[in-house]
């Protein structure tokens, strides 16, 4: 678990916590203990794509973010890719769900869930 003093290695937006503490209460999910699993893998159309999913409790090696209520947990091979990235939501007619905004992408894809850093 992260204890450093300077920046989180991911910010959450309120509107991304409120909206993943909802999804995670609809699935009767402790979000004392729950979270959500933020990661990256290959694919996409630059070679990296983000991935998200709910997990009952963090993996021994994970950093832990909490964010307004909500635990994101972060392997350590992801980490270095998604370090500073800021995960948001954004809801509407035209929203587009969530997303992460990462200082390390080089370059994005034109749907920007995927990236090459």
């Amino acid at each position: 678990m992260s204890t450093a003093e300077t920046a989180p290695p991911v910010d959450i937006t309120r509107s991304a916590a409120e909206q993943a503490l909802d999804l995670l209460r609809g699935e009767d999910m402790d979000t004392d203990e729950a979270g959500l699993r933020l990661f990256v893998q290959q694919g996409g159309c630059a070679g990296l794509s983000y991935g998200m999913r709910f997990d009952t409790k963090p993996e021994e090696d994970d950093t832990i973010v909490e964010g307004h209520g909500l635990r994101v947990f972060v392997d350590p091979a992801s980490l270095e890719y998604i370090g500073g990235a800021t995960l948001d939501f954004e809801g509407g007619l035209q929203g587009k769900g969530f997303s992460v905004e990462n200082p390390n992408a080089e370059s994005e894809c034109g749907c920007g869930e995927s990236f090459r850093t």
